[in-house]
């Protein structure tokens, strides 16, 4: 039975680093403030003179390429996961197609928040599965920093997201047991103005006014206590739901990736399961919440750690923006 694998994998961070101290210069907070209700030091920011959404997800699909040990022309089709595409259209995807230079290949854009990425991932593993691809490029890039309220009115929001890019190169696994075993993608989209950015918008009369710039509607809103609520049900559901999916435990999985959302959500995630430190990956000290990036980072990082190589058991989860939740199994 034709499996996909995570064959490589890569990531991009702009080199500002934005501390906690630079935003108290800027707006009311405190690095302890910050730290203490997301768990969060420092961030990256984009330089706008050299970094695009693409461009980021370029130089991280450049790694995760060589480390599949490919080459370049050997991608069949791409997949962009994003919530900051760099135009209204066309999405980032095709942006990355012309510059890496792929000859006229297919290219995806998925808008599913912080959940992107696994989105992407169960995407590409069925395109690989059914032998429609051999290759498929699957990134997370984003851009917050440029859609961000970073006065003292947008704080509650602001302080969190950060800038970014992972990538990964999905490819054919035959081997019984190994690859991407299982994907569980839901949503719930009675609760998609709970964490939303609604204008500019194409359902009113018009897409955006002086009135929208004033009011602070062009920016992110986040109802936080009941996003924290639903995350830390439905990210735990995720990972039962691939476990009991394929008769494996607790006991058999060696990292959970979970989205880098707060860490107070991953730290909830470990308690729950009675899980060590060791077992769930947390890098949201370093880069915040980069959304779709967010679990391609921290899935690479753990990669280069060497806390990911053969016979690893890997749980990926996200939860996010629609409300849409999901998880990802993976055996190395």
């Amino acid at each position: 039975m034709r499996r996909s694998k995570i064959a490589g994998l890569g990531f991009y961070v702009p080199e500002k680093v934005i501390t906690n101290h630079d935003l108290e210069k800027i707006m009311d907070t405190s690095d302890e403030w910050i730290q203490e209700r997301t768990g969060i030091k420092e961030r990256r920011f984009y330089d706008p003179d050299s970094d695009t959404v693409a461009n980021m997800g370029v130089k991280a699909a450049e790694i995760a390429i060589e480390r599949a040990g490919i080459k370049k022309d050997d991608i069949d089709f791409i997949i962009m996961a994003t919530l900051s595409p760099d135009y209204c259209f066309p999405g980032s995807g095709v942006l990355v197609q012309k510059e890496m230079g792929l000859d006229n290949i297919g290219a995806l854009d998925v808008r599913n928040q912080c959940s992107g990425f696994i989105y992407s991932l169960a995407i590409a593993d069925n395109f690989i599965r059914t032998g429609v691809y051999n290759n498929v490029l699957v990134i997370g890039s984003e851009i917050h920093s440029s859609g961000l309220d970073l006065t003292t009115r947008g704080r509650n929001v602001s302080v969190i997201f950060g800038d970014g890019a992972g990538a990964a190169v999905i490819s054919p696994e035959t081997n019984e047991g190994k690859g991407i075993l299982v994907n569980h993608l839901h949503s719930q989209g009675e609760f998609a103005e709970e964490l939303a950015v609604i204008n500019p918008g194409s359902s009113g009369k018009e897409r955006l006014t002086v009135d929208m710039v004033k009011n602070a509607e062009i920016f992110p809103y986040m109802n936080g206590n009941h996003v924290f609520k639903h995350a830390v049900t439905r990210m735990p559901e995720a990972i039962m739901e691939a476990l009991e999916t394929t008769g494996k435990s607790f006991e058999d999985i060696d990292l959970i990736i979970p989205h880098q959302a707060n860490a107070r959500i991953t730290e909830f995630i470990a308690k729950k399961f009675g899980l060590g430190k060791d077992k769930v990956v947390s890098n949201i000290h370093k880069y915040g919440n980069t959304t779709a990036a967010s679990i391609p980072i921290a899935m690479t990082e753990a990669w280069e750690e060497g806390r990911i190589k053969e016979g690893s058991l890997v749980c990926l989860t996200a939860f996010g923006s629609g409300f849409t939740w999901a998880s990802s199994l993976i055996q190395y």
